[in-house]
C-alpha cells in the first residue's frame, strides 16, 4: 500500500513534551495530586493535558483488576491508536513493524501477493493488481473488494492492518476471499508470496513519434525513471519526440516530492502545488523551474477514478497550466498531506496537516480533478456483423487509380483495444497536427484552445477491464 502524499520529517519536539505530561499526570494521579475536579477545570487557561489524568486511571483499574493479566504496552498501543483513530481515514499510529511495511512501500521492493489496495466504504478494495505479480497471475484485478485474509473478516479493517497481514516472507501462502461485482459468488484464492519488485514506469513508443509513460506510484527515484523514459522514447523518436500519452490511471500516489519534481519537467514556470494547514493558512508552496524542463510537446494525461493524491496533483498541475489535456473519468478526490513523524519506540505518527490546491487554485479534497474528455475505463467493444458497404465494395466502381485499388492503409493505433488510451492517442494526433500545421496564436503553446468536457464514447459501449 503507497500511502499517498507523505512528506517524510523528523520526530518533532513537542511530542517529547506530551510524552513527558502522560508521564508526570499519571505519577501525579497515582500520588492524588490530580484530582477529577482539577482535571475537569473549565478555566480559559486550562491545559490541553488535563485529561490525562484520565488515561491514568483507566491504565491503573485495568492493570489492578482485569480479569485476566495484560501486556502494558499493548494497552498503550491501543490508547495511541484510539486518539488518531478519531481523526481523518489517512492519520495513523504505525507500530514499528508497520512502519517498515512504509519504509518498504516507497522502496519498491517487498514481500507479498502484489496487489494494491485503499478503503472504498467498508472493504478494502484492489487498485491495481501488480504486472507478473500472484495476484495477477491469479486474474485478480482492480475494483474487487477484499472480503476476508487467511479466514479472518476485512470488512472494516485498517489498511496497514490489511498489508501487514498479506506480507510476508517468500514462498508462504496466504488465502484470500475476493468479492467482484460482475460474478454471481466470491472468488476464493491461496496466493503463494513472493518479493514484488514494483517498477513505478513503464515506457514505450507508439506510432508516428509519439511516446507512451504509465507512472504507477510516486516512489523514489520516480522523476528520474520518468526522465530516463523520456529521453529513451527521444532517441527511438530520432531525437524528436512529437507527442506523450501520460498514463496515471491506478496511480494511488506517494511521495510528494516526486510529483513535483515530475511535473517540473513538463512545466517552465508557475505553482505545481500549494498546500493549507490549520484554519486554511498557507503552509507551503512548490513552482516549477525552467532548468531541466522539456520540449513544449503536447501531452494527454489518462486518469480514471483510481488516480488519486499525489498523481491528482500532477494531473491538476498540468491541466491548470494548460501543458496537457485530461482524458478519462473523475480522479479520487483525496487532496491531503501526511506527515511522518518518528517516534522514540521505533513506530511513526502519520498525520494529516494539511490540504493540497491546484495551481488556480482548486481544492483536491473529496472532488478530485474533472478530465476534460470523458471516457470511461473499458475496452474497444468487437464489432458485430459485416463492415458497412463502401464504394470499394459496389460492382464496377470505378479503382482509385490505373493501378487498381491497393488496400487502405491502417488508422495508426486502431488495433488498441483500451478505450481511454485509444482515445487519448487519437486526441494526441489531433493536438500535434493543429501544432504542426499551425495553432491559433490565442492558444497556449503544447495545448488545445478552449478547455471543454467532452464525452467521448459516441455511443459505443465500454466493458470493466
Amino acid at each position: 500500500m503507497y500511502h499517498h502524499g507523505i512528506v517524510k520529517r523528523p520526530s518533532l519536539r513537542t511530542l517529547g513534551r506530551s510524552a513527558a505530561l502522560v508521564t508526570a499526570l499519571g505519577t501525579a494521579f497515582a500520588l492524588g495530586t490530580v484530582t477529577p475536579r482539577n482535571a475537569h477545570s473549565d478555566g480559559p487557561r486550562a491545559s490541553p493535558y488535563r485529561r490525562l489524568g484520565v488515561v491514568a486511571m483507566v491504565l491503573a483499574h485495568i492493570e489492578n483488576s482485569y480479569v485476566d493479566p495484560v501486556d502494558q504496552d499493548r494497552l498503550i498501543d491501543g490508547a495511541v491508536r484510539g486518539m488518531v483513530g478519531t481523526l481523518d481515514p489517512h492519520s495513523s499510529y504505525l507500530s514499528p513493524d508497520e512502519y517498515a511495511l512504509l519504509e518498504a512501500d516507497t522502496s519498491g521492493q517487498f514481500g507479498g501477493v502484489g496487489v494494491e489496495i485503499d478503503a472504498r466504504g467498508d472493504y478494502l478494495t484492489v487498485l491495481v493488481p501488480f504486472p507478473g505479480s500472484p495476484a495477477a497471475r491469479a486474474g485478480v484485478r482492480a475494483g474487487d473488494e477484499l472480503l476476508e485474509i487467511d479466514g479472518r473478516d476485512a470488512r472494516g479493517l485498517d489498511v496497514d492492518e490489511a498489508v501487514r497481514r498479506m506480507r510476508g516472507r517468500p514462498g508462504t501462502r496466504v488465502r484470500m476471499t475476493l468479492r467482484r461485482r460482475s460474478a454471481p459468488e466470491p472468488l476464493r484464492l491461496e496466493l503463494v508470496r513472493e518479493v514484488i519488485h514494483v517498477a513505478s514506469v513503464e515506457a514505450r513508443a507508439m506510432p508516428e513519434g509519439v511516446g507512451y509513460i504509465a507512472l504507477r506510484a510516486f516512489q523514489d527515484r520516480s522523476s528520474d525513471e520518468v526522465s530516463q523514459a523520456l529521453d529513451r522514447l527521444t532517441r527511438e523518436s530520432q531525437g524528436r519526440l512529437r507527442g506523450l500519452v501520460l498514463d496515471l490511471r491506478n496511480n494511488p500516489g506517494g511521495l510528494l516530492d516526486e510529483a513535483v519534481f515530475t511535473a517540473n519537467q513538463f512545466l517552465r514556470e508557475g505553482v505545481i502545488v500549494s498546500t493549507r494547514g490549520r484554519n486554511g493558512l498557507a503552509q507551503d508552496q512548490a513552482r516549477a523551474r525552467a532548468a531541466g524542463t522539456r520540449p513544449d510537446f503536447p501531452i494527454v494525461v489518462l486518469v480514471n477514478g483510481y488516480t488519486a493524491s499525489a498523481a491528482e496533483i500532477l494531473a491538476g498541475a498540468l491541466q491548470d497550466h494548460r501543458r496537457a489535456l485530461i482524458v478519462g473519468t473523475r480522479t479520487f478526490g483525496k487532496g491531503s498531506v501526511q506527515s511522518v513523524i518518528d517516534l522514540p519506540d521505533g513506530g511513526a505518527l502519520k498525520l494529516t496537516i494539511a490540504r493540497y490546491f491546484t495551481p488556480s487554485g482548486r481544492s483536491i479534497q473529496a472532488q478530485g480533478i474533472a478530465p476534460d474528455v470523458l471516457i470511461e475505463d473499458g475496452e474497444v467493444p468487437a464489432r458485430e456483423g459485416r463492415d458497412p458497404e463502401r464504394e470499394r465494395d459496389l460492382e464496377q466502381h470505378l479503382p482509385s487509380s490505373e493501378q487498381g485499388d491497393p488496400e487502405p492503409s491502417a488508422v495508426p493505433g486502431s488495433d488498441i483495444r483500451d478505450l481511454p488510451l485509444r482515445t487519448g492517442y487519437q486526441l494526441l494526433r489531433g493536438l500535434i497536427r493543429v501544432r504542426e500545421t499551425g495553432t491559433p496564436s490565442s492558444a497556449p503553446t503544447g495545448t488545445p484552445a478552449p478547455r471543454a468536457a467532452v464525452t467521448a464514447d459516441a455511443g459505443v459501449g465500454s466493458s470493466a477491464r
